[in-house]
């Protein structure tokens, strides 16, 4: 299979995939220019980090079957069109969280000690150790989660080791699990914004999360509070974030924006340009040298498992329903027993949704277990049991 990698990818890993397969390297590609480079390379499997890859790039070719996000959001890549055509989409989750947390932590520790500011006015030739030589200290102070995923469980880890309270709040959290974890569960996202020093925001982007923090609930946090931003740009209304820290509400250390460049580099007038209590980073949570080493390696496994075995690894375009029945078949590893499967089921109108097939020590016996919506008759059960080469035939339902 041929990959094409259309962001930057460690060398290393780019050699790796060369010894067992051909591998085009385009890290300059963007979105405009995508769809033409898929279909001059006739790429069965394409790898991004922030390249959008939208409807035009995943129907211009019939080859591609799976599109690999280097990294964990994948808000850049048109789900809808991949699963309209049955390309996996999966993503390297978890790989990037220590650097988005490092991150997270520096930018509250250089907005307390007003580490930008200072540094500039050195360099400009200023020593201010009166103005520079206060800050409030974060010993103490409450840190409130929204969302806890692999990220914002790295922040608490390291925001424990500061001394600081940690509560955090997330629908699918329960109270026994934040015990574990030695947080602090919140009852409410407006609980949580009312009672910290400060917020970290983490969670995915999606129809449900844009504007999450919109006016309505920045006006909620304390005065002279921290509001700090890692995960996607929209999430936070970047036009109300800022209309509160012109206020003096309370003061913000950002990495992601809306609207930000394509490019790695290009003009760009943000938040950080419109007032001295926004701290800013250009999307770089995930940039470092351990992060990009890791999700190579999870990028390597993904492909390497997908094209030995046909598994894919964090797919995240699959429907999430479960099939009302599940039909295993212990049978001799003979040619055609699966087909003759197969064909019964057709027969009868039955629609295949899911297979699996296992084979056992010594290669005589295997076992298959096939998933559907519609019930088979007992009249296919008692053919498929009357087959020379099926062992047994077993029916089972979900659970309602």
């Amino acid at each position: 299979m041929l990959v094409l990698i259309a962001d930057k990818f460690p060398a290393p890993g780019r050699e790796i995939l060369a010894r067992s397969g051909e591998v085009v390297y385009r890290p300059e590609l963007g979105e405009s220019d995508l769809p033409a480079a898929i279909a001059e390379s006739g790429a069965d499997i394409l790898v991004v980090r922030s390249t959008v890859v939208n409807a035009a790039a995943l129907k211009t070719s019939a080859r591609l079957s799976l599109v690999i996000r280097a990294g964990a959001g994948v808000n850049t890549i048109d789900l809808k069109t991949a699963s309209e055509r049955g390309i996996f989409v999966a993503n390297c989750p978890g790989k990037n969280a220590i650097a988005v947390a490092e991150l997270t932590m520096g930018l509250l520790l250089a907005l307390d000690r007003r580490i930008v500011d200072a540094t500039q006015e050195l360099r400009q030739g200023v020593w201010n150790k009166g103005k520079f030589g206060k800050a409030r200290g974060i010993k103490g102070q409450t840190l409130g989660l929204i969302g806890f995923g692999d990220i914002a469980r790295e922040v608490a880890i390291r925001a424990r080791a500061f001394a600081m309270k940690v509560q955090c709040f997330s629908p699918r959290l329960s109270a026994e699990q934040c015990g574990q974890l030695g947080v602090t569960p919140a009852d409410s996202l407006e609980a949580l914004l009312r009672t910290s020093d400060v917020v970290s925001v983490h969670v995915p982007f999606s129809k449900t999360t844009k504007h999450l923090i919109g006016a309505e609930q920045l006006a909620c946090m304390r005065p002279d509070s921290i509001l700090l931003h890692t995960s996607r740009g929209g999430v936070v209304d970047d036009a109300a974030l800022l209309a509160a820290v012109k206020a003096g509400k309370l003061r913000a250390g950002l990495d992601v924006f809306e609207g930000e460049p394509a490019e790695s580099k290009a003009e760009y007038r943000g938040l950080a340009a419109e007032h001295p209590d926004i701290y800013a980073t250009p999307h770089i949570g995930a940039s470092t040298e351990q992060a990009e080493s890791a999700i190579a390696d999870e990028v390597l496994r993904i492909i390497h498992d997908y094209v030995v075995q046909g598994v894919v690894h964090h797919s995240v375009n699959l429907a999430d329903r479960s099939a009302r029945f599940s039909l295993v078949v212990r049978h001799l590893d003979r040619v055609g027993v699966l087909a003759g499967v197969f064909a019964a089921l057709r027969e009868e109108q039955v629609n295949v949704q899911g297979m699996q097939n296992i084979i056992f020590a010594g290669g005589e016996a295997g076992c298959a277990t096939i998933t559907f919506e519609q019930e088979p008759s007992q009249a296919l059960l008692q053919r498929l049991r009357a087959h020379e080469a099926i062992l047994a035939v077993e029916l089972r339902a979900a659970p309602i």
